[in-house]
């Protein structure tokens, strides 16, 4: 699928969404009242993603919960007693949460709730993209499908996915990458690592702008650039620090910057304001000549969970992830090479320490 396909694509998808109605704070209080009985009594832990309506993510840590990335997430309700676990997320996070916990009940907001690059990177055509070069080894973001992930070697995130390249380049390895050709893109730059990249993007981070990116860096010549790798080139070469959603809400707490320029989803300003309170975050441009994305620097389908339907799911238990057994367990081959890697290498991480 070429880029363009992929755009076209993921606009129908959007073009019959409306723009949510905003609720009173009376309605609010109410709506989170009531999440947080019914997550009591229907056993469920709710574990939210960075980049989902701060309020959610407020009431998944203030119902003992998580706010954290997709794998985290997964882990999490891996690790949580509760029998149901809720996510506020897109659908392959939930996938990956069901992947990880077969034996638990796995809900979500709203079953559309997707991602550009999910549904960029169909499961027929990559097979058919994976078939063409037998010779490679098939590594896969997260950001994909459970059928996507089935069919890799490897299972990567942003923040683990260049040791993971690097590590299968030093055993003479040429890997074939999907779904995010920027993210890609960099990592093959950084490793020099023979890489076939699958033509995908993420509809957020792609629409940030280089030119405006620099007249506002001219603004805030002190600010600390912190940019998500799924950017294009040129932002990416513009910032201070290049990393995965936890990796810049780190940043902002390590870096001595009073004030960040911040190129990713802007839900994460909740998490980055309240582990740095006195810092000053602000939000890189997307704006400018070819900009075309309806979500500016927020993604429509994250936007999508709600408090309403939040609770209506808790309640009714009417939006269950599920992926079939024989999936799930070729799903979960290349996830467990993912996380027995990254164990690993936190072990010798902390050994050195």
């Amino acid at each position: 699928m070429t880029r363009a396909e992929d755009r076209i694509l993921v606009q129908e998808y959007l073009a019959h969404e409306a723009e949510p109605i905003p609720l009173s704070q009376e309605e609010k209080a109410e709506l989170e009242s009531r999440i947080r009985k019914a997550l009591k009594d229907q056993d469920a832990v709710l574990v939210a993603h960075y980049y989902v309506d701060p309020d959610i993510q407020r009431i998944a840590e203030e119902t003992g919960g998580c706010v954290a990335d997709s794998l985290e997430m997964a882990r999490f309700g891996n690790r949580h007693p509760a029998s149901t676990v809720v996510v506020a997320g897109v659908k392959f996070m939930g996938e990956t949460a069901k992947i990880l916990n077969p034996e638990k009940r796995v809900l979500m907001p709203t079953l559309e709730a997707t991602c550009s690059l999910d549904i960029g990177c169909p499961a027929d055509e990559f097979a058919e993209f994976c078939d063409q070069h037998p010779d490679r080894t098939v590594v896969v973001y997260a950001n994909t499908s459970a059928a996507v992930k089935a069919r890799a070697d490897w299972v990567v995130t942003s923040s683990c996915a260049q040791a993971i390249v690097e590590h299968l380049d030093a055993r003479g390895e040429k890997i074939l990458w999907a779904p995010d050709q920027h993210l890609g893109s960099y990592i093959q730059k950084t490793t020099g690592t023979d890489m076939l990249l699958w033509q995908g993007s993420c509809i957020v981070h792609e629409e940030f702008k280089f030119q405006g990116l620099e007249d506002l860096k001219a603004l805030y010549p002190d600010a600390a650039v912190l940019v998500h790798p799924e950017s294009p080139a040129q932002v990416v070469e513009m910032a201070d620090v290049v990393g995965s959603t936890s990796q810049l809400i780190q940043a902002v707490q390590s870096l001595p910057n009073e004030r960040f320029i911040v190129a990713t989803d802007n839900g994460i300003f909740y998490k980055m304001q309240q582990l740095a309170p006195n810092k000053t975050l602000i939000e890189a441009p997307t704006a400018g000549n070819g900009a075309t994305c309806r979500s500016c620097a927020h993604c429509p389908w994250m936007a999508m969970n709600g408090l309403e339907n939040l609770l209506h799911v808790i309640e009714h238990g009417d939006q269950e992830i599920q992926v079939d057994e024989t999936l799930r367990e070729d799903a979960l081959k290349p996830l467990r090479r993912m996380l027995d890697f990254t164990a690993n290498m936190n072990l010798k991480a902390a050994g050195n320490a």
